[in-house]
């Protein structure tokens, strides 16, 4: 997908973290939104519920000649994690051109994890649209704590599709895993642009957007 602005020669694309409530989704986007330099990035925006929180922003990444003749604009969203919110999981989810599943890696959080994850692939087919055709990966979260699930069997439970995704192990409070995350997503994403509409580019830059401070 991705959204060109002719005039001022940017693409615009939407990534939004998905995922069960309290499992580091607006963690992540805080630490992102903290590396990014203040000149290149959008003001922190939040929607408050009782329950939890959505928020939004968008930044430039550090590598601008990725697609020629355009600069990437990256913005993020994160999806309320209480299920009474899933109305507006649906409306964040419009456009998206990629997903970060952010996954608590607590034993007593997998059940959470599933339904969110099923959740999230209902939701997407409503709009006609398949994580089998979007760019996305998984993030198993939280593995500072101690009764945590070990990683092979998240990655049995969350990634059983036909190709497997990236996963990735954080703990989004120190940074750790954050911004790994958001390059790999973020060439992802790019990749999959250039390669739907048959463009040419410069070769792909280890970071694309952000590096750890």
């Amino acid at each position: 997908m991705g959204f060109i602005n002719f005039e001022r020669k940017e693409i615009a694309f939407k990534v939004v973290y998905y995922g069960p409530a309290l499992c580091g989704k607006t963690t992540n986007l805080e630490q992102i939104h903290t590396a990014v330099n203040p000149g290149a990035r959008g003001e922190l925006t939040m929607l408050s519920t009782q329950q939890d929180r959505t928020l939004f922003f968008d930044f430039l990444p550090l590598k601008s000649d990725v697609i020629k003749g355009f600069v990437p604009k990256f913005q993020l969203y994160t999806v309320p994690g209480q299920a009474i919110y899933n109305e507006t999981r649906k409306l964040v989810l419009r456009n998206v051109d990629g997903v970060v599943f952010v996954a608590d890696s607590q034993w007593d959080k997998m059940e959470e994890n599933v339904e969110s994850f099923a959740n999230l692939e209902r939701n997407l087919n409503l709009q006609n649209l398949s994580l089998d055709r979007m760019p996305y990966l998984l993030q198993f979260n939280k593995r500072d704590l101690p009764n945590v699930a070990p990683v092979h069997y998240m990655d049995f439970l969350l990634n059983q599709r036909t190709t497997r995704v990236p996963t990735l192990e954080a703990v989004a409070f120190e940074g750790s895993g954050v911004f790994e995350t958001l390059n790999i997503i973020s060439k992802l994403v790019l990749s999959n642009f250039m390669k739907q509409n048959n463009l040419a580019a410069s070769s792909m830059p280890d970071e694309v957007c952000v590096s750890e401070r």
